[in-house]
């Protein structure tokens, strides 16, 4: 048995193509299918079966594309609700994928229909647990409906206790969310995973979770439910869009280039209140930029943010200094069914900025800040941290305002001069500074980190 692992950093999910060297099935594909064809066409692999483990909620599934190219069943829980064809399965149902077996087992907790697959060639066993046992935690189970939370996560301990009650210890626990993902629950201190040293990726066992996994280690039921639901915090608006998306099953993908906006088209969709969004670095959007657009920086947490702030089903026009720097956003975007942006605009901002207004904005650090309330300088500063990081302690006297509720709560930032804007690391804050910019407040931007703030001397208040 063979597993390849196809990381999503973006999300902080996995896919998975296991296979016995002919045959195949691949557990939870992203949108992006053409990762996976690309790793079965490479191996000449006939792939049978798409395990889904659930319907998920943080991404648009490619498992429905997937099977009808390549004519493989789609299986998922017999429970679910689905407007397609599938082959539903039941906890115990067996499948035969070439010299390998698949077991499933119900495993409720994230969804009340999750499904782990058991795969086993006779001598290596692994488990596929998508958003039921992570490493050194389990899924968030507040993403079906707040009535159904403690419900839910008392079924998600239960599931966890059977996982290593009827799983051999070395048997290799392989989830899909939990690299990131905000699907996953608060996590273990002690490390439960260790890198493989013949695929060089990320693995665990099922002793290890038994020593540390926060959902074994606690074991009374009750104890469980407040300890993970006391530690679930805000996440991402668009996942009430995901489940619903996917109960239809979401068709193929263009990841063609979108139309090319000039100077003119883009002036018209920024002054039509559209979202014109700069991918290029925080420190280039600072120094010039097109009024009127936000600068949400490409990278791995590019489509977090993106997807939280933007009003679900708003025209994005993607800038960017290159055709692979806005592909690479227009991919991610598909993956959480956001499918064609709505234009382009490449070449540099003296090009696509042509006759257009520009703005700029002063960048610093927690040092400059420091020193200035050190002298006692009458200074704005916002904090657009999450709530349970900001719990840690704030710099007395802040703002607060998560990143993801700035836009509805605008009318809360000062007018009356600069506002020092500040997350963990400088990412979220540089979206925050251009959403002030944009709505005409005078922002200075704090590229640093919190974890400098006790060592720098600020008063740190603790909020509950």
């Amino acid at each position: 048995m063979e597993i390849i692992t196809i990381e999503t950093p973006s999300l902080g999910d996995r896919s998975y193509v296991v296979t016995d060297g002919e045959v195949a099935a691949v557990v939870d594909p992203q949108r992006d299918i053409d990762r996976v064809l690309e790793v079965i066409e490479e191996r000449g692999l006939n792939v049978t079966h798409v395990l889904e483990t659930h319907n998920h909620n943080d991404y648009v599934t490619g498992g429905v594309e997937l099977a009808r190219l390549t004519g493989a069943a789609y299986v998922i829980s017999a429970a679910e609700e689905l407007f397609f064809e599938v082959l539903g399965v039941e906890d115990g149902d067996e499948l035969t994928v070439g010299s390998l077996t698949v077991r499933a087992m119900h495993t409720p907790g994230h969804t009340p229909t999750h499904m782990s697959y058991v795969v086993s060639d006779g001598e290596r066993t692994v488990v596929f647990t998508g958003g039921s046992l992570l490493y050194g935690s389990v899924g968030r189970t507040d993403l079906i409906s707040k009535a159904m939370t403690e419900e839910l996560t008392r079924l998600q301990h239960g599931t966890a206790k059977r996982l290593v009650a009827e799983l051999e210890d070395d048997t290799t626990v392989l989830p899909t969310h939990g690299f990131g993902s905000f699907c996953s629950s608060a996590a273990a201190d002690e490390q439960t995973s260790n890198v493989d040293p013949k695929y060089g990726v990320e693995t665990s066992t099922i002793a290890d979770q038994k020593r540390a996994n926060v959902a074994l280690t606690i074991t009374d039921t009750d104890e469980f439910v407040k300890t993970l639901m006391d530690g679930l915090d805000a996440y991402p608006r668009y996942y009430a869009h995901m489940a619903p998306r996917n109960k239809v099953g979401p068709g193929p993908v263009d990841l063609s280039p979108a139309i090319e906006a000039d100077p003119t088209e883009l002036a018209r969709r920024i002054h039509a209140g559209e979202w014109v969004v700069d991918l290029r670095s925080r420190t280039a959007y600072a120094r010039d930029h097109v009024t009127g657009t936000v600068n949400v920086e490409v990278g791995n947490s590019f489509i977090t943010y993106l997807a939280w702030i933007v009003p679900w089903g708003m025209p994005v026009t993607l800038i960017g200094d290159t055709q692979e720097e806005v592909a690479e956003a227009q991919r991610q975007m598909v993956r959480v069914g956001i499918d064609r942006p709505a234009a382009q605009a490449l070449g540099g901002i003296d090009a696509y900025g042509r006759g257009l207004d520009r703005g700029s904005y002063r960048m610093d650090t927690l040092d400059t800040l420091a020193k200035k309330m050190a002298d006692e300088e009458h200074l704005h500063v916002l904090d657009v941290r999450r709530h349970d990081e900001r719990s840690t302690g704030g710099i007395k006297g802040s703002i607060h305002i998560p990143i993801h509720e700035l836009e509805r709560r605008m009318d809360e930032v000062p007018t009356d001069g600069e506002v020092w804007v500040h997350c963990a690391s400088g990412y979220r804050a540089s979206i925050a500074t251009s959403l002030l910019a944009r709505a005409g407040r005078t922002p200075v931007l704090l590229d640093d980190s919190d974890t400098r703030l006790s060592e720098l001397g600020f008063e740190l208040v603790a909020t509950a």
